[in-house]
């Protein structure tokens, strides 16, 4: 449904958008591509997961918000943008059109940019349907008109080859050594302030509270990071590999995220949730892997209770917009190449508003976030000592990213997994664990060292990160869940 305006002396002018999105069949494209192969190439915006989803390049247009207001400013310019635009879609899917990338920051006082960027040239594919949209600002007024040609010239400018022929892999992530300092928080701050949490928690007043840290990465080459989200989207094929920069200073958010925050298909929102966390590594040896990860998640009493939390968080914020919303009737075990999680899927048909159409993507992003997965229960009393327990502004880590089209469809993962690249030599990795009154503090240190294993080894450092020289005054990383 449309957002409330504001002030229309704060709405900044759109650009005219002309957008043609043609069938790749249309470029000579015969079969549907694995879309991790098109990972290449300047300006690049990804959401993928096991070779579907959405590849942008360039920018034809891009709008920067920030505040408690950030996610009605950008639906109410992202509804001026598709009212301006011309768009000829022969195609027709969710995704095809008008599309843009986005991401938020986790909190409103964030100093981090939130926003949303069209790609000049998006590559798609649903199951069968493979597209590319083409994206071009002209004048208002203006006698303008795309060509299927026009789409695969621009395909050609950013993938250096026509459509259909390989694309050049790319070079090594991160040429050199790794060197890892700590970011606000050294180890033994950090555990002190998890020893903290469960105080409150157990206090009263506070059931659950997510305190995340982040670790530094320089590199001694220059950093692709089209070779780190490549590195991602292989390895981690079942989650959402990301990767948005709005361009406004914000830095380049890359990850890999196992947990969707809400997809919107068609009227239709669905949801996969994770609370409760094992390493694999932490398997005995001689025992069977599969039962071990049964028994110690399953089986807890703190993992189930933290997940629960999870729950009841997502359907809360989903209730006034649906009828009915249903979960999975338990738990199941997400298997990671990393760890193994507790996951729950949620799906919810959605009411139409006043105005008959359904919530956007993006309103129900901004209904659910934060949820207790990334926070904690009560909300506001978790999102108030995060910034005072953790000393650092998250950023758009743990916020919303992902994508939406003109019809509201889209999907919105949360940004977990992952870091911010700051320049071509730096980045700032974050992980977090959600505590309770049963958290042990050297076990969630544990936990988070799991949860940066992605990056750091699409950063090249493998596994185990305890060869990486740490920063001065940093603790050396030992190897997670050991």
């Amino acid at each position: 449904m449309p957002a409330p305006r504001p002030n229309d002396d704060a709405v900044p002018p759109v650009p005219v958008l002309h957008v043609l999105t043609v069938p790749l069949a249309e470029l000579g494209v015969p079969t549907a591509p694995d879309l991790r192969e098109l990972l290449a190439g300047s300006g690049l915006l990804a959401w993928t997961v096991d070779g579907q989803g959405l590849v942008g390049h360039g920018r034809a247009a891009g709008h920067a918000v920030r505040g408690p207001d950030r996610f009605t400013a950008a639906r109410v310019w992202w509804d001026d943008l598709a009212a301006a635009a011309v768009v000829e879609d022969r195609v027709g899917v969710p995704g095809s059109g008008l599309a843009a990338f986005g991401a938020f920051s986790f909190a409103a006082e964030s100093g981090a940019d939130s926003g949303l960027v069209v790609p000049e040239l998006v590559v798609g594919r649903r199951d069968d349907d493979a597209w590319a949209s083409l994206a071009v600002a002209a004048a208002p007024g203006a006698p303008f008109t795309l060509s299927a040609e026009d789409v695969a010239a621009a395909w050609v400018r950013h993938h250096g080859a026509a459509p259909g022929a390989a694309v050049a892999a790319a070079p090594a992530a991160a040429p050199g050594p790794v060197h890892l300092s700590p970011g606000a928080l050294d180890e033994a701050a950090w555990t002190q302030a998890v020893r903290e949490g469960v105080e409150l928690i157990r206090a009263g007043g506070l059931e659950k509270l997510v305190l995340a840290r982040d670790v530094l990465a320089r590199t001694a080459g220059p950093l692709d990071p089209v070779a780190v989200v490549r590195d991602l989207a292989h390895r981690y094929e079942r989650c959402w590999t990301y990767c948005v920069d709005l361009g406004s200073g914000a830095g380049r958010l890359l990850g890999a995220t196992p947990e969707m925050l809400v997809r919107v298909l068609d009227g239709t929102a669905r949801a996969r949730v994770l609370a409760g966390t094992l390493d694999r590594d932490a398997v005995p040896a001689g025992e069977d892997p599969q039962r071990f990860a049964a028994r110690v998640l399953g089986e807890s009493e703190k993992q189930q209770h933290e997940h629960g939390f999870a729950i009841d968080s997502l359907t809360a914020s989903l209730a006034p917009y649906t009828e009915v919303v249903t979960s999975s009737p338990e738990p199941f075990i997400l298997e990671l190449p990393n760890v193994w999680h507790l996951a729950s899927d949620v799906t919810a048909v959605l009411r139409p508003g006043p105005a008959g159409d359904p919530p956007s993507s993006l309103e129900l992003a901004e209904a659910v976030h934060p949820t207790a997965a990334v926070c904690g229960t009560p909300t506001a009393a978790a999102a108030a000592l995060i910034p005072e327990l953790e000393r650092m502004d998250r950023g758009l880590y743990a916020g919303p990213v992902g994508w939406l089209d003109a019809a509201g469809n889209g999907d919105w993962g949360i940004a977990l997994r992952g870091a911010v690249q700051q320049d071509e030599h730096t980045v700032r990795l974050f992980a977090g664990c959600g505590i309770v009154g049963a958290s042990d503090p050297e076990a969630e240190l544990a936990e988070t060292w799991a949860k940066l294993r992605p990056m750091l080894q699409a950063l090249g450092l493998g596994a185990d990160p305890a060869g990486a020289a740490p920063g001065a005054g940093a603790a050396a990383p030992r190897r997670p869940g050991r």
